[in-house]
């Protein structure tokens, strides 16, 4: 019972009408009981004095309400007008409420002041003025505060638009730069009358496309099903190449279960054969690892070809190449700081690429 009330109280709070409600009734609420126990010790009549309060606190919050809803209509106007509008509507709220209250207290308590009346008119005025402008500072903060975070809220969904984007834009430009360079290859294997070939590797290319296009480009996918989409791409490769391709995989532990973005080992698995493989003529291997070390996963793709001259591995780090380029900006896009993708070449020979991301499960 008590967590059904919390929940429904919990839920009516996140409504604006309810807030502000919440927040007139506990602020005048404290008004009310500043009042009277301030003036308890003081008065003879406790209940002409209550009742006076009553009116008081009555009208105050009736008051407030009429500036609220004046403050609604000057809330879009410019800001001069605003401002001069809002102190207007302030000073005729004083001016009524100080009335009521330098009533009440005539009728209460008579003439016994030794004050001039034009004096403590003066008195009552400044006091209702001050309770209201402290009212209308705290409703235009509450105001600009919550524009504030409502403005913020729309930037921050912009940018993730815009980043969702751009992550969509670099994880389809994949497609089109395999597929020319697939296309690429069908074609020499036409001229060269291997239709056979030719016509096996369309089927594959047809069946890595048909993956390509199925999966969510925003959706990660776990290491173990990014490896199982890669085999369609190398089953592409192996009709070119038959046996001189030879493919390794090492998934150590919980490195399987990692969440990666989609299509992230297939550009560097065409590097590692675009230039690796492809330059030796019995061929050649491609070893891909994957372990979780300190939050981290780790993941290296490497091959025993000729490797690239010193020179060029900086060049290689900064992005040369639609496939490698676009792999390295889709890692700074979704992890900023987070991620290194570094180039070295191998002892034995052949090129490895190292990448490191943070870890993340389903």
């Amino acid at each position: 019972m008590g967590i059904s009330v919390f929940n429904w109280l919990s839920e009516k709070l996140a409504s604006q009408r309810w807030q502000y409600w919440a927040l007139q009734c506990s602020g005048w609420g404290g008004y009310t009981l500043l009042t009277f126990v301030g003036s308890f010790f003081w008065v003879a009549n406790h209940w002409l004095h209550t009742g006076y309060i009553a009116v008081a606190t009555a009208s105050g919050v009736a008051l407030t309400e009429v500036m609220h809803r004046c403050f609604q209509r000057l809330w879009d106007k410019p800001a001069g007008n605003r401002l001069f509008g809002s102190l207007g509507v302030v000073i005729v709220a004083a001016v009524v409420w100080a009335g009521i209250k330098f009533g009440g207290s005539l009728w209460l308590y008579g003439k016994e002041s030794d004050e001039h009346p034009a004096v403590m008119a003066v008195y009552w005025f400044s006091y209702s003025f001050l309770i209201y402008m402290t009212w209308t500072a705290l409703y235009y903060g509450i105001k600009y505060y919550q524009a504030s975070l409502l403005q913020q809220e729309k930037a921050l969904k912009a940018e993730s638009i815009a980043h969702q984007s751009q992550l969509k834009m670099l994880r389809y430009q994949l497609n089109p730069h395999f597929l020319f360079n697939t296309l690429n290859a069908i074609s020499t294997l036409i001229l060269e009358q291997d239709g056979k070939t030719a016509n096996s590797m369309v089927t594959r290319l047809s069946q890595f496309l048909r993956h390509s296009l199925d999966n969510d480009p925003m959706q990660k996918v776990t290491l173990a099903k990014e490896v199982e989409a890669l085999k369609l791409y190398l089953d592409i490769e192996r009709v070119r190449f038959a046996d001189r391709l030879q493919v390794n995989v090492d998934l150590e532990g919980e490195a399987a279960t990692a969440l990666v973005p989609s299509l992230l080992l297939q550009p560097l698995v065409e590097n590692a054969i675009k230039y690796g493989i492809s330059q030796r003529e019995w061929g050649g291997e491609i070893v891909i690892k994957a372990r979780v070390f300190a939050g981290e996963l780790l993941i290296e793709v490497s091959d025993n070809g000729p490797g690239v001259p010193e020179a060029d591995l900086a060049r290689l780090g900064s992005g040369s190449g639609v496939g490698v380029r676009n792999t390295i900006e889709r890692l700074r896009a979704l992890y900023g700081s987070e991620q290194k993708t570094r180039f070295s070449n191998r002892s034995g020979g052949g090129l490895s690429v190292h990448l490191r991301i943070p870890f993340e499960t389903e």
